[in-house]
């Protein structure tokens, strides 16, 4: 039985509890690749595999799956239509890193460019799946875009990307700081 399966076979037996990343790799066989693995059960099967940008109670690295019953193709988030605009738009590209599909990956020249579709902005930072929100991504920027949290700039970069920032933008800041620290 392969990763997918047992994985699959883990999570409908399981059905309501809260994995944690370590227990999935080990289900998985402790290949690597578990994450994506999860990623074809909730795009290709439509198992509705909840994760922290699902749910505010949970983690990064938690996942659950409360339903054993799989949506329909129709009924999944982005339509095969609108995944090929994506694809062709971004020029079969990761819009990361520049790979190109099928090509050896330029950082992993072992294995060759798999492209997905990913959020510019988030959906927990609420961004939305239109179309202008996305963009063709590679499995290696793709792992790295979704188990990373940014450093806390310190004040120097902070202050440039400020100076960067439109006027519009800057003036929006300015108001929220002057909202955050009214006295």
């Amino acid at each position: 039985m392969g990763a997918r399966d047992q994985l699959r076979a883990h999570f409908l037996s399981n059905l309501g509890r809260v994995m944690a990343t370590e227990e999935l790799q080990r289900v998985a066989g402790g290949i690597s690749e578990w994450a994506r693995r999860v990623r074809e059960l909730r795009n290709e099967e439509g198992f509705q595999i909840l994760t922290h940008n699902d749910r505010d109670d949970l983690k990064p690295g938690e996942y659950v799956l409360d339903n054993p019953k799989p949506r329909p193709a129709f009924a999944r988030e982005m339509s095969k239509e609108t995944r090929a605009f994506i694809l062709d738009r971004n020029g079969f590209t990761c819009q990361m890193c520049g790979a190109v599909a099928g090509e050896p990956h330029p950082f992993d020249p072992g294995r060759k460019t798999r492209l997905h579709i990913g959020h510019i902005i988030d959906k927990s930072l609420g961004g939305s799946d239109e179309p202008a929100n996305l963009r063709a991504i590679c499995s290696v920027c793709n792992e790295g875009a979704t188990n990373i949290t940014l450093p806390r700039p310190d004040l120097q970069k902070l202050l440039v990307q400020v100076r960067r920032a439109t006027a519009t933008d800057q003036r929006a800041v300015l108001d929220w700081l002057r909202t955050k620290f009214k006295s």
